[in-house]
């Protein structure tokens, strides 16, 4: 399981360097994300606020204000989510549309027996099954259960895979500083603040004890 970002169009961006990815796939955020990478997923997040926030506002002429629009938002919100891969099966559970990062830590509802909303198109369906979470990639609005095999967890192992799923965040919140430090210096503190708090990253998960994790 890990922390997954659609991909932007940016054939017409300019502000900083981006890698050369397909738009509207997901790219992992981790802490062994390259240069180009990191501003493709910031490419991405500012310009989806941005959209969000109505244009009413003239678009940004250039990195400073690009980042800045970024800051001003309500909240940051960032298209993407959870993707769960079974290395066994090789089926994976992608985010649906309109699923939303900033509401990972959701996940940790399901160990309490609480079902989620994934996005739809595809639909990720959810289902608790004794002490196991099943997951498959589409069907959350069907009236039988979807062919095919699904994604198994053990709802006691979730507090544990969340938590890597948190050390990838805190990777890519780490690059995201240091690339801040080197495109947008002035706004490097404030735009590492920001994503941590509004995409919910450092703020300590609960362990498999039941204590909090530091």
């Amino acid at each position: 399981m890990n922390a997954v970002l659609e991909t932007p169009d940016t054939v017409d961006f300019s502000f900083w360097p981006v890698a050369d990815l397909p738009p509207y796939q997901f790219m992992a955020l981790s802490g062994s994300m390259s240069p180009l990478e990191v501003g493709t997923a910031l490419a991405m997040l500012a310009d989806y606020n941005w959209r969000a926030g109505g244009n009413d506002r003239p678009p940004p002429t250039d990195a400073g204000e690009a980042i800045r629009h970024l800051l001003e938002t309500d909240k940051v919100i960032a298209p993407g989510g959870l993707r769960v891969h079974d290395t066994r099966t090789n089926v994976s559970v992608r985010p649906g549309c309109c699923c939303g990062l900033e509401d990972w830590r959701e996940w940790l509802d399901v160990a309490d027996g609480e079902t989620l909303w994934l996005g739809h198109d595809p639909s990720p369906r959810l289902e608790h099954a004794d002490e196991v979470v099943q997951l498959w990639p589409d069907g959350a609005d069907a009236q039988e259960t979807p062919s095919g095999l699904p994604i198994e967890i053990v709802v006691g192992d979730l507090p544990a895979i969340l938590q890597t799923v948190q050390g990838g965040l805190q990777g890519f919140l780490y690059l995201t500083k240091q690339w801040a430090t080197c495109h947008v210096p002035t706004l490097a503190e404030d735009l590492t603040a920001r994503l941590d708090e509004d995409l919910a990253v450092s703020a300590p998960l609960p362990d498999t004890s039941g204590q909090h994790a530091t």
